[in-house]
């Protein structure tokens, strides 16, 4: 076996996150994408003495249990990578996944609870951000997602079933209006062009929509033709705002030079377990609402009954969801968050709820953390992909809180960091998982630490 060969390989297990596993000539593979009873076929991408990585080319078998997949974009966009398979299914690889990477890493689970599935399988994102692009180099305007597989190549997923109809009506008015106007999208490599995002947030509660197109300053534009197409598309939903962000960064991230009020006002209110948030258009806030409310529940269960006298910080806060809503059960709050629009709308957010309790500080975590004069008694950790800093990890297990509630969208990081936490004195109490995106191979661990 070399790289660039081609072979056939039945995928045997899996690994996090959503790595098929086979073997050949007693060589552990690994295929991104792939699932356990699937033959498929795949080209050498690495070789290593002790494994290998196949690139999924096809799958030439399917799965005794795979389903007709429901969205008709899903053989070309990166969106989704298991619709095909029954949720229940679904629900039963990311169990075993996060449970084998603690096993092989010698990190306890605690009491283990299972895995809580997402309300809804479908149309559950409150948020989509879509890419202006085309399919082949020069090829007609197109909005939606990365193809699999190439660099820049983008989809119109006119038809995502990730999103509801609202969604769908928005991008495909939007794709179609500036075709006929013919304007001329970003290309990051020679750094020309107009069209970059659009970005749609819609909340689960009462349907309001804050939409947000996105461009270079390359063209001077005059967007009322096109929110008026807008208006004119059907939508059922309620339009709070549409606003133009002017971004000439280099980067595909999306950065605000400038942000115009086109429309109306530039946020949204979602509601989540009785209390109200502001979203304004760069704050972080859980893409499934729904899955959302019972996320943060299990957090304000792990927090047990007896935590009304007791001072919680809430580190890496973003728009202080999960402190408000601890709030009620704690005698203050503390959060900590590096940007410092989540902060002003935590803050806000705070007051719209009338919780006095609450104070969120803005700054890096590592630095911030060692300036509060506070003594928590519970800490809660909802940290990025990357984990928890290790200098603001020190200063939490200087803290010595007697319990610790430990959020993370990423196993892997999750149990490098309870490695840290459990040498310190800190023990596992029990875990949960909650499969906040259905359909990807992402699940979020909530895990409850006590000294």
């Amino acid at each position: 076996m070399k790289k660039g060969n081609e072979i056939e390989l039945l995928i045997e297990d899996m690994e996090f996150p959503s790595q098929g596993i086979g073997y050949k000539d007693d060589l552990k593979i690994y295929v991104k994408n792939a699932f356990p009873g699937q033959k498929i076929r795949g080209k050498v991408t690495k070789k290593k003495a002790d494994y290998a990585e196949l690139k999924l080319l096809k799958v030439v078998e399917a799965a005794d249990y795979e389903l007709e997949q429901k969205c008709p974009h899903y053989a070309f966009c990166g969106g989704c990578s298991s619709q095909n398979i029954p949720y229940e299914k679904q629900l039963e690889f990311k169990k075993n996944q996060v449970l084998n990477l603690f096993k092989g890493n010698s990190v306890d689970t605690g009491e283990f609870l299972g895995i809580e599935n997402s309300p809804i399988q479908w149309e559950y994102r409150n948020k989509m951000e879509f890419t202006f692009g085309d399919m082949e180099k020069g090829g007609d305007l197109t909005l939606g997602m990365h193809m699999k597989g190439r660099s820049f190549g983008i989809v119109t997923v006119d038809q995502c079933h990730l999103v509801d109809e609202d969604y769908r009506k928005i991008l495909d008015t939007t794709v179609e209006f500036f075709k006929k106007d013919q304007l001329p999208h970003y290309k990051i490599m020679a750094r020309e062009g107009f069209l970059r995002n659009l970005i749609v947030r819609k909340t689960k509660h009462n349907d309001e929509i804050l939409i947000n197109i996105v461009t270079t300053t390359q063209i001077n534009y005059d967007f009322k033709p096109w929110v008026e197409a807008i208006f004119s598309s059907g939508i059922e939903g309620n339009i709070k705002g549409i606003i133009h962000t002017e971004n000439d960064s280099l980067s595909e991230a999306v950065i605000a030079d400038k942000v115009n009020i086109l429309y109306g006002v530039d946020f949204i209110t979602e509601e989540l377990l009785g209390l109200k948030f502001k979203i304004s258009p760069f704050s972080f806030f859980q893409t499934n609402s729904l899955g959302a409310a019972k996320l943060y529940g299990i957090v304000r269960d792990f927090m047990g009954d007896t935590a009304d006298n007791k001072v919680v910080f809430d580190l890496y806060c973003g728009t202080g969801t999960i402190g408000q809503i601890a709030a009620g059960k704690a005698k203050k709050v503390i959060g900590v968050e590096l940007i410092e629009e989540a902060v002003v709308a935590a803050n806000e957010n705070a007051k719209l709820n009338g919780l006095d309790n609450c104070t969120f500080i803005a700054g890096d975590v590592a630095k911030v953390i060692n300036t509060i004069k506070d003594k928590p008694d519970i800490i809660i950790l909802d940290p990025p992909r990357s984990g928890v800093h290790p200098v603001a990890m020190n200063y939490v297990i200087k803290f010595d809180a007697k319990d610790i509630i430990y959020v993370s969208c990423n196993p892997k990081t999750l149990v490098t960091d309870l490695q840290v936490l459990e040498a310190a004195g800190y023990k596992t109490e029990k875990t949960l998982l909650m499969d906040m995106f259905p359909n990807t191979p992402h699940v979020e661990t909530v895990v409850k630490l006590s000294k």
